[in-house]
């Protein structure tokens, strides 16, 4: 190891470098006007790709933003073949005034680097091209056969990456799928994430009259759209925040003994959420930990309520319209399709007749779950024991990775996500940043992970 631990010392301030210049670019991929963007950030990669070593580099265009393909296969065919997987793709800033430096302005501050895209994923997957580019510079070799797929449009729901796999098979077999777009829980504590949960969106919409009335010459008779709404909303929990849905839980998968034992072990509860959140005080399932409430129980969110009027100074209406987005964190064996056809019905058995509502699912997502005792699970293990100095937790995450899905049921190959970012790190909101040294150790990482496979 002495070549590649030299090569990377020497090579860590080209390697920062390289990461700041691809985060300058505002790879927005939910807004139309930042299409030129989308494709320079693709062409940066794969040419840093094809420096690096790899080779086969494609920027494959599609319907939306193009994807990047790049291989090495050279370590033989009795070795492992590892699937890459990362997008660079980025969320949108707003709120701008809320960011202390400029999102696409890099920022060194306390060995972070602040940058929207930092952690979500430009950092974390360009840790897997510098731990190749250190193998192939120092040693002329890799230990496994690599693919890389890396898309651009992860923050928009992933269509053309979802379209190209089960077409793109043979192209993409692997024996593993190595994912990192997720965090650990501290920089010296590594965790390995054996479960996702899935997602169901809806959008509500409440109507009342035929249009927005005079509050006071209709008040009092007419069921207010708003209002409406909001009784609906509330009826979808009880006080200790179970989802009432009839038939809701039904296939919820129960966590094992072995899960609640290694969820235990989390060094997550009740204060490190409440300082992390601000919130007075915690909320939810009482019967479950907060560990188990945020990544292995399905959840039920109100994620934005607008009606009636909501501008400057103040109209007095009964709004005719009121709306609401819902999102249902999921976990196995639910279905995204059932969940809004139940959630569908059980509102419409909740209006009264005074109002009218329709619900428009907009998106699906299957959970993911791995199997704790995969040999690919214990090399991942061994790799962030080896780097980091403490043995890995296991935990679920509460986020939603759509694609996960699709790489095990078009591939059939399992699943590790190994996060190197930090619960703090902000992602999909002002100041996001990325801790430079977890940017170091999970290049490290990455090249004992291929080791050990």
């Amino acid at each position: 190891m002495s070549a590649i631990t030299t090569y990377l010392e020497e090579n860590k301030p080209r390697q920062l470098e390289e990461l700041i210049e691809w985060l300058r670019m505002p790879s927005i991929s939910t807004l139309s006007e930042h299409k030129a963007d989308m494709l320079a950030a693709a062409e940066w990669l794969g040419a840093r790709m094809r420096e690096a070593g790899l080779e086969h580099v494609e920027v494959i265009p599609t319907e939306g933003n193009p994807l990047v393909y790049v291989d090495w296969l050279h370590a033989g065919a009795d070795k492992p073949t590892v699937l890459v997987y990362g997008h660079y793709d980025v969320q949108p800033v707003d709120p701008l005034d809320e960011w202390e430096t400029p999102p696409f302005e890099p920022d060194i501050r306390n060995e972070n680097i602040y940058a929207r895209g930092a952690a979500d994923d430009k950092g974390q997957v360009y840790i897997h091209v510098k731990a190749v580019e250190a193998l192939l510079q120092s040693e002329g070799a890799l230990p496994v056969n690599v693919k890389f797929i890396v898309e651009g449009e992860e923050e928009a729901g992933s269509g053309a990456l979802t379209a190209f796999v089960p077409a793109n098979r043979d192209k993409l077999a692997a024996n593993v799928c190595l994912i990192s777009d997720s965090h650990i829980l501290a920089p010296d504590q590594p965790s390995i994430l054996y479960g996702l949960r899935g997602m169901w969106k809806g959008e509500l919409t409440v109507t009342g009259p035929a249009t927005d009335l005079h509050s006071g010459s209709y008040g009092g008779a007419i069921h207010n759209a708003n209002q409406a709404l909001a009784e609906l909303l509330a009826a979808l929990h009880d006080a200790d925040g179970h989802i009432t849905v009839p038939g809701f839980y039904d296939n919820v998968r129960p966590l094992s003994d072995e899960e609640r034992a290694a969820l235990a072990k989390v060094p997550y509860g009740e204060k490190e959420l409440l300082e992390e959140s601000g919130a007075p005080a915690a909320w939810g399932e009482p019967e479950y930990t907060i560990v188990e409430r945020t990544g292995a129980r399905p959840t039920l969110e109100i994620n934005g309520m607008w009606g009636g009027f909501t501008g400057e100074g103040f109209k007095t209406v009964i709004p005719s319209k009121a709306h609401a987005k819902i999102s249902c964190r999921l976990v196995p064996d639910q279905d995204p399709q059932r969940i809004g056809r139940l959630i569908e019905a059980y509102l419409q058995e909740l209006a009264p007749p005074t109002i009218t509502v329709a619900l428009e699912s907009t998106q699906g997502a299957r959970p993911f779950i791995a199997p704790l005792d995969l040999p690919e699970m214990k090399a991942a293990a061994k790799a962030y024991a080896q780097v980091f100095g403490n043995e890995p937790v296991y935990t679920r995450e509460g986020g939603s990775i759509p694609i996960v899905t699709v790489f095990q049921q078009a591939l059939g190959a399992p699943v590790i996500l190994m996060g190197f970012g930090l619960p703090d790190d902000r992602l999909h909101a002002p100041n996001e940043k990325f801790h430079i040294p977890n940017f170091y150790k999970g290049i490290q990482t990455s090249i004992a992970f291929m080791e050990e496979l």
